[in-house]
């Protein structure tokens, strides 16, 4: 009979995992705390430790480290949570944990994952390592999420550079990270380089490492050797780390500052960079060359107002983060609330999300979210300067919200046609007379439009 050490603090999800094991033929010992766990594994030897991460004494992590550290973990632990961080689920991995169990817990998966450690004693490594890529899955069950969970799954085999675009906020830096997880590299290092940090008088050291008196100091390029390097934010790359990249990436090899021997990049390289990067170009912000070879596998991330039915399984996810990473109240989403956040343009995208989920579980104490502390959140939020696609008009009462679209539509209208209302007219399907009203009632400045129009 396989012996279970069940530890967790809630009464009832102990009696609940106990009863089912035991009605399963598994002898279960429960502790309600680490004091508990670590005197039930002193009077015992155990096959299988179902482990909570959030504890109020000492949490799961401190715990398995702990044990890891004395060379006491000698059976498959099986962390149990809420949607594990992503610093969470590396250090979990990195400690010995076979796999990760969701609250509220899943009778059937956790009778699967129970009866797969016990059988798999002995190979934790590999189960630990195959339970990251699940954990730092991208949410969302639209067709725009599963196309781009499906491509990143397809460049994970491969070992090409790879380019993520996207608007600020929409979470190039986790599609990054997933890629590593799936890919053959996820036992190597993920090195992450912001670029904005590196300057003229430290890029090279930075980069390439530096090499004096027989001491080695390596740089980004070879700390992420056999793994992943990640550089965010590509077009705040300084001209001289631009020329730096594109020279190692041509080359495959470089020199450590003050040294002689060249060293291959073993890496793979990913680069983050804003939605408009070809402006960059065109700006001489960025080179065209050091695009050419990044781009050779290209993402696009979308804003979160192109998926925005997936924002209700967002705010769930992000509530149970927050609750579970850094112990903030549990609350609720009201329909009234998710149906409202659905209609919200996002213009800072899932870090606005995120954020707000964050200043409401701090700031609120029922344990519904209510439709009129979102609105107080997102009135307090609004940018009128935002382009339109990303202005919340359902902020405001109909007369103002038709006004501020018909000036922007207009606005951008009137760009198109160069300036010249005639063409305006025409497009916009308005007799001029009327447009020229118009254009005046909403204070659009036309007075460089062309006299012979």
């Amino acid at each position: 009979m396989s012996q279970v050490l069940v530890v967790d603090d809630e009464a009832d999800i102990r009696s609940l995992i106990s009863d089912i094991l035991s009605d399963e033929g598994y002898d279960v010992t429960v502790a309600a705390n680490a004091e508990e766990a670590r005197a039930s594994r002193r009077g015992g030897r155990f096959d299988l430790i179902l482990l909570d991460i959030w504890m109020p004494d000492t949490d799961g992590i401190t715990l398995l480290r702990e044990w890891n550290d004395a060379g006491d973990l000698n059976c498959p632990v099986v962390v149990m949570s809420g949607h594990g961080t992503v610093d969470t689920a590396v250090e979990a991995t990195r400690l010995g944990a076979f796999d990760f169990v969701e609250k509220p817990l899943s009778l059937a998966k956790l009778l699967r994952t129970v009866e797969g450690a016990i059988e798999s004693a002995g190979k934790q490594s590999k189960k630990a390592r195959s339970m990251l890529p699940s954990l730092l899955t991208p949410v969302g069950r639209s067709e725009l999420m599963k196309a781009l969970r499906e491509k990143v799954q397809q460049y994970a085999r491969h070992d090409a550079s790879v380019l993520i675009s996207g608007e600020p906020g929409t979470g190039r830096g986790a599609f990054a990270r997933y890629l590593h997880a799936l890919s053959q590299r996820t036992e190597g290092p993920v090195v992450r380089v912001t670029a904005a940090s590196l300057t003229d008088s430290n890029v090279e050291e930075q980069l390439l490492g530096s090499e004096q008196d027989g001491r080695i100091k390596a740089g980004a390029f070879e700390r992420a050797g056999h793994g992943t390097l990640i550089i965010d934010e590509l077009a705040d790359l300084s001209a001289a780390a631009q020329k730096i990249l594109l020279g190692v990436l041509e080359d495959g090899v470089f020199l450590r500052v003050g040294g002689s021997e060249t060293v291959h990049l073993d890496a793979r390289v990913v680069a983050t960079v804003s939605a408009d990067y070809d402006t960059r170009i065109d700006n001489g912000e960025l080179r065209r060359d050091l695009l050419s070879h990044l781009q050779v596998l290209n993402l696009q991330v979308p804003p979160l107002r192109n998926y925005s039915e997936d924002v209700p399984e967002l705010l769930n996810y992000y509530v149970d983060k927050l609750v579970d990473g850094e112990g903030l109240t549990f609350r609720r989403f009201s329909v009234a609330a998710q149906n409202r956040l659905r209609n919200y343009p996002w213009p800072d995208n899932v870090r606005e999300l995120k954020n707000l989920v964050r200043r409401l579980l701090l700031t609120g104490t029922d344990e519904y979210i209510s439709l009129e502390e979102v609105e107080a959140e997102i009135n307090s939020a609004a940018h009128a300067d935002e382009p339109l696609v990303k202005q919340d008009l359902l902020a405001l009462p109909l007369r103002e919200a038709r006004e501020q679209f018909e000036r922007a539509y207009l606005q951008q209208q009137l760009v198109l046609c160069d300036g010249k209302v005639g063409r305006l007219a025409k497009r916009v399907g308005m007799e001029r007379t009327h447009l020229y009203r118009k254009l005046r009632s909403l204070g659009v400045d036309f007075k460089s439009v062309s006299v012979d129009d």
